[in-house]
């Protein structure tokens, strides 16, 4: 099983690509799709969704887990997110790949046992789940990394009581 996640953002998405593994989970590719304000919004969604739909063909991606937009208090910045995540979901939807969404305390919850754990928690569970060297530097990558170790462990608990 092979989960492509995703921080969904204008400016900054993160992504992730872990497999499941006998013995916990791989990290294959992670990184950042930044695209420049100075861009028209069309080119800057292309640019998210090529390189989405690249990530799902190389590393032939079972499943995608986004991480679900809550409302935040600037509106336009919600507004830009919820753009990208409709060319992300887009993205999954022609690629005929299966869609799950976590709302960020789910994702929290999952990982540290505490749903409103902060960053730094966050960034040293993703780093131990994945045994890295270091935490990711930066927030978008290792939210993206989260969701989708919160996919595949919920995906674990679904198939062990038979769901």
């Amino acid at each position: 099983m092979t989960v492509l996640g995703i921080d969904p953002g204008l400016a900054i998405t993160g992504y992730a690509v872990i497999e499941e593994a006998s013995n916990g989970f791989l990290l294959r590719e992670s990184g950042l799709i930044r695209t420049k304000s100075t861009q028209e919004l069309p080119a800057r969604l292309r640019e998210i969704f090529l390189k989405l739909t690249d990530l799902g063909k190389t590393f032939g991606v079972s499943e995608m887990a986004c991480e679900k937009l809550f409302f935040e208090k600037n509106v336009k910045t919600g507004i830009a997110v919820a753009q990208a995540r409709g060319v992300i979901l887009l993205c999954a939807a022609l690629s005929e790949i299966p869609v799950f969404e976590y709302p960020p305390s789910t994702v929290k919850l999952a990982l540290t046992g505490y749903g409103a754990a902060d960053k730094q928690q966050m960034q040293k569970m993703v780093r131990l789940l994945l045994n890295l060297k270091s935490a990711p530097k930066v927030d978008d990558e290792a939210d993206a990394m989260g969701v989708a170790i919160c996919h595949l462990q919920s995906r674990r608990i679904m198939q062990c009581s038979g769901t």
